[in-house]
């Protein structure tokens, strides 16, 4: 097996990753009436998030891959472009992104946020025994499997994904002992079904108007956070010199690398000295993942520093800065989408659609219901399924101030994770018949 792409090295690919974040800006703000009436219907970040999936899918670039050595030996790749956007970029923009919130607008935003976050939860934990018995019915073999090998414990590692994140996974992994040769299975199932669904929740955006109108949302809250952020960033506005993009970044990065340090160090502590933690067969084990705790304290001290006079930085385009720094990021998940693999396990894949779709149709039910607009239908979706990579920036695709509620939701997530995963899990274990 070689499935090396054409482009390996880090550096060209974060260049084909710029040049199509680039060409995406360039044709959004032409004055062309073929790209206007392009981007009246696909989103300019729903492009910045497909072309690098393109890319991928023609083999020209690889989040990972496999070579061979002059041995026969295999050798696995993995790029570090994902890693340094997640890890570096992702904690900058929430902190450049929350400089301007308006925490008390944001807590008058109601209870519907957190209504359908929960229904997300909800959706994935009754949407994994319901697909294994609709499945079931079709093709038993698909979701069958005994002891290491039962399926259902590999796709409780799903669940533990898509409510919380990867270290709810890894300890999903751990507590029902799933066959780990078969894992990169749920992973590939993972990948082209949270992806597929982001692509359409991006789609979406470009709708939300209409959604909303037939949702009969009520979407006043949102609309005042936005004013109040704007009127606030427009009293505010002036032409940035060097000295405050330089401030900017100093603040973005010196708080990145105290979350690093903090995120480490808290982790670390809690590994060493809370047994549940460090049980990886423990629902608290996510409590020990650095990620978590890096996001956590980013947000937190971003929140802290909308308090204090670096909050008027804002007119000098923190929140543009931050916008940047998420289109990256978006480019670098996109980047993670092989079309291709979706032809290696069929009937899995099929299971993951049953089961989204489950998820989906749920959020859209409650939200009716509740006449919940479709910025909290996309932000509880993603807040489960993506967690703090993925929530935020579909929470900026419908304003920059608007972030920072999909962070504090993914939080949450990691939170609720391994135990919202646990119960689908042995739900799951009845539908199987195990």
């Amino acid at each position: 097996m070689n499935n090396q792409p054409i482009f390996t090295q880090d550096t060209v690919v974060f260049g084909l990753l710029m040049l199509a974040i680039g060409f995406v800006f360039y044709t959004s703000t032409s004055a062309s009436s073929f790209w206007k009436k392009f981007y009246k219907y696909i989103p300019a970040l729903l492009l910045a998030y497909m072309l690098p999936g393109a890319l991928t899918t023609l083999g020209i670039i690889a989040p990972e891959w496999v070579s061979i050595d002059a041995s026969g030996k295999l050798i696995e790749h993995k790029s570090q472009v994902y890693y340094i956007a997640s890890r570096f970029l992702l904690p900058a923009a929430l902190v450049l992104m929350t400089l301007s919130i308006d925490l008390k607008a944001v807590f008058n935003l109601g209870p519907k946020a957190l209504i359908m976050f929960l229904t997300g939860t909800l959706g994935v934990i009754i949407g994994g025994p319901i697909a294994i018995l609709i499945i079931s019915m079709i093709s038993p073999e698909t979701v069958g499997g005994v002891g290491p090998d039962a399926v259902w414990r590999g796709l409780a590692t799903l669940a533990g994904s898509w409510i919380g994140g990867g270290a709810n996974q890894a300890a999903m992994l751990e507590i029902y002992e799933f066959n780990t040769e078969n894992y990169a299975g749920m992973v590939i199932v993972d990948i082209v079904v949270a992806n597929i669904w982001m692509a359409i929740l991006l789609l979406g955006i470009g709708k939300s108007e209409k959604i909303d109108n037939w949702l009969k949302a009520d979407t006043s809250a949102i609309e005042v956070l936005k004013e109040r952020v704007s009127t606030y960033t427009d009293k505010i506005t002036r032409n940035p010199t060097l000295g405050d993009l330089m401030v900017i970044l100093g603040i973005a990065f010196t708080i990145v690398g105290i979350s690093h340090y903090g995120g480490t160090t808290i982790s670390q502590f809690l590994t060493n000295n809370v047994d549940a933690v460090r049980d990886k067969s423990s629902a608290m084990s996510s409590f020990g993942s650095q990620f978590f705790w890096m996001i956590s304290i980013a947000t937190l001290l971003g929140i802290v520093m909308s308090f204090t006079k670096f909050k008027t930085y804002e007119g000098a385009g923190a929140s543009k800065i931050g916008s940047v720094f998420i289109y990256i990021l978006v480019a670098s998940i996109g980047m993670k989408m092989d079309l291709t693999k979706i032809a290696e396990n069929p009937g899995l894949i099929f299971v993951g659609i049953v089961w989204m779709m489950i998820h989906v149709g749920l959020l859209f039910l409650v939200a009716k219901i509740i006449r919940a607009p479709y910025f909290f239908l996309a932000v509880g979706s993603k807040a489960n399924i993506g967690g703090a990579a993925s929530a935020p920036v579909v929470a900026a695709a419908f304003h920059p101030s608007l972030a920072s509620v999909g962070v504090l939701l993914a939080v949450f997530g990691y939170v609720v994770g391994t135990y919202g995963a646990m119960l689908c899990a042995e739900l799951m274990k009845i539908a199987a018949g195990g």
